[in-house]
């Protein structure tokens, strides 16, 4: 029986495979040297995970880098299912040859020379009546409501899987001079520190370190925000 983990268990359980933790779902990121490599490693991926793929599954094919997701998709969560295929695929991809540059490592790519870690982008968008302007976004984007979220307050999701997540934060009154649309930048864990302060070295200022490390708010020079989040300090 499929069970839902907290995220620190779905973490814990992935941390050493080469997969991390994000928004619900376990991400990790291939280095290939091809399209053609990609596309192979893929099809190792579906095969190890045979009749679960299309329920939990979900690969980024690039010359460069296979991105593959785990994620019951029925839940919108991560299960134990999860975290065993996620075991599985990375044997399995290591065990293969791709271009005869060795076998190629499952990674976050954290610290690597790559050009980031693996992560995922959510967008906020502040409301005073969320359920009034929810709606708006989800005709306009095309979205639909994420698995077993269907209220007028929960978020979106793009059902292709290509955008990023629409999620509405509550006002409690109207804050003209503060922008109302920001974005929430999901990283591993272990990536955070480094990402903020790339940032802070880039010019932008720390707003609030309050929440830390669920969240630290930034902002750029002219005040407009951006949050860095993890999965840290969200299971009470």
């Amino acid at each position: 029986m499929e069970r839902v983990l907290s995220r620190r268990e779905a973490s814990e359980a992935v941390h050493d495979h080469g997969w991390r933790y994000l928004l619900g779902a376990l991400r990790t990121s291939v280095p290939v040297d091809s399209l053609a490599g990609a596309v192979a490693l893929a099809a190792e991926a579906v095969a190890v995970c045979g009749d679960d793929a299309d329920r939990h599954l979900r690969v980024d094919a690039r010359p460069e880098r296979l991105v593959l997701t785990l994620q019951s998709l029925d839940r919108a969560a991560v299960t134990t299912r999860d975290t065993e295929l996620a075991r599985l695929i990375t044997a399995a991809v290591g065990a293969v040859a791709v271009g005869g540059s060795g076998p190629p490592v499952p990674q976050p790519e954290i610290a690597t020379g790559a050009p980031r870690s693996v992560q995922l982008l959510e967008v906020a968008i502040d409301a005073l009546h969320i359920a009034g302007i929810r709606p708006f976004w989800k005709a306009v984007l095309g979205y639909a409501d994420e698995a077993g979220a269907e209220g007028p307050q929960d978020p979106l999701v793009d059902p292709v899987g290509q955008g990023p997540a629409i999620w509405f934060q509550q006002m409690d009154r109207a804050r003209p001079q503060r922008n109302r649309i920001h974005f929430d930048v999901c990283v591993p864990h272990d990536e955070a520190p480094r990402r903020v302060e790339a940032a802070l070295a880039a010019g932008g200022r720390l707003l609030s370190a309050a929440r830390a490390p669920a969240f630290w708010v930034l902002a750029d020079a002219e005040g407009n925000e951006a949050c860095v989040t993890t999965w840290q300090g969200r299971d009470g």
